[in-house]
């Protein structure tokens, strides 16, 4: 059968590629032509647009680029009519994704959405969409049965794919000792700053991390410390180079492709809200996370969204397992007082990591993108 799958950022890009792989185990026959990224490209298939083209968030930030994004929307729609594709499977990125959902849907498609959007949180109004162009939703997280239930969307849930992909990553298996030799790290402490991996929010974090580093280094007990910037897959050093000085390069060093490692290796991490926090709570490490976004798409956001925490692993277990710092409260002072807590209290560290046993738990086991993939073919028959 042929698939053609939409991603559009890294955390589409990472459960695209672990689908794919469980898509041609099932069905080693698939053809696969996809928009995503460089995990997606490793597992198969044929690209048509990468995501670092079109990656974007927030309704300011949406609305600067809107003209490149409906042209991707436009040549994407022309693009599976010229390929027929026996199903279009679209994850997560609701604002591409939903346009095409309609578009294939009145073509006569078969449409799949995996990585339900965020509709519990907020834009509740889409959830129309989902009923009236989506032919079955992939759910990943436990706590969305009893909503889509509610509301009425047939769905299926195979676990969440993040446990396999955690689970089964190098940065698992390796030893500390084989990342430093390969990553050209010293044998120091670590501590993990991811600051997302769109542009915007690089740009907007970058200074806070920066700053909170430095104040961390001019702490005696941290003056041995190195501090690693998990470089997002689809950034360059030209993202990152703007708030590195001569001073700060002695203890800062931002590394590509080991973001995982980075995390793995860490003693504790200040990580952006996202797929990443949620990845860091299955590695085991203790985390802070830091949010800052456009003042106009906070103010915008506070009035729409409903939930009661930004962080995946905090909504699972539906308590605040590990602190988040929302715009002006994520400075450089509240980061190192809370990272300083995680290190040097025994008690908290030991809390947080009950809390990613129960969030784990939660989750299910491992196979799950298998699962889905398998689910996905018997849908089609």
């Amino acid at each position: 059968m042929k698939y053609y799958i939409i991603a559009g950022e890294a955390s589409g890009d990472l459960h695209g590629s672990n689908l794919m792989k469980g898509i041609y185990a099932e069905d080693p026959q698939a053809e696969i032509r996809f928009w995503g990224g460089d995990l997606m490209a490793q597992a198969g298939g044929e690209l048509v647009r990468h995501y670092k083209e079109g990656a974007v968030m927030g309704f300011v930030e949406v609305l600067a680029k809107a003209g490149r994004l409906l042209k991707n929307v436009k040549y994407c729609k022309k693009d599976i009519l010229a390929w027929k594709p026996d199903v279009v499977i679209l994850i997560d990125y609701p604002g591409f994704n939903f346009k095409i959902a309609e578009f294939a849907h009145k073509a006569g498609l078969k449409v799949f959405y995996y990585i339900a959007p965020k509709v519990w949180a907020s834009r509740e109004s889409r959830i129309k969409k989902l009923k009236a162009y989506v032919d079955k939703l992939f759910i990943v997280f436990p706590f969305e049965k009893p909503y889509f239930d509610a509301k009425g969307v047939q769905y299926i849930y195979k676990g969440n794919p993040l446990v396999d992909a955690v689970d089964g990553s190098p940065a698992m298996l390796e030893t500390r000792e084989d990342f430093l030799k390969r990553a050209e790290v010293e044998d120091k402490p670590i501590i993990a700053m991811l600051a997302g991996s769109r542009k915007g929010e690089i740009s907007t974090m970058m200074p806070v991390l920066t700053e909170f580093a430095a104040k961390m280094h001019s702490i005696a007990r941290y003056a041995d410390y190195q501090f690693l910037i998990a470089g997002a897959p689809s950034r360059t050093m030209k993202d990152y180079e703007p708030w590195l000085t001569v001073e700060n390069r002695k203890y800062i060093k931002v590394l590509f492709g080991e973001t995982q490692s980075i995390i793995r290796h860490a003693e504790a991490g200040v990580i952006n809200s996202g797929t990443a926090s949620l990845e860091t709570a299955l590695f085991g490490t203790p985390q802070v996370v830091g949010y800052i976004t456009n003042p106009i798409t906070y103010r915008i956001a506070k009035k729409i969204v409903r939930i009661k925490y930004i962080s995946l692993g905090n909504l699972i277990v539906d308590r605040l397992a590990f602190k988040e710092f929302i715009q002006n409260d994520c400075n450089s002072d509240a980061l190192v007082a809370e990272i300083r807590e995680l290190i040097e209290n025994q008690g908290r560290k030991t809390k947080m990591l009950a809390d990613y046993a129960d969030i784990r738990a939660a989750l299910g086991g491992t196979g799950a993108s298998s699962a889905i993939a398998k689910a996905m073919i018997e849908e089609l028959g």
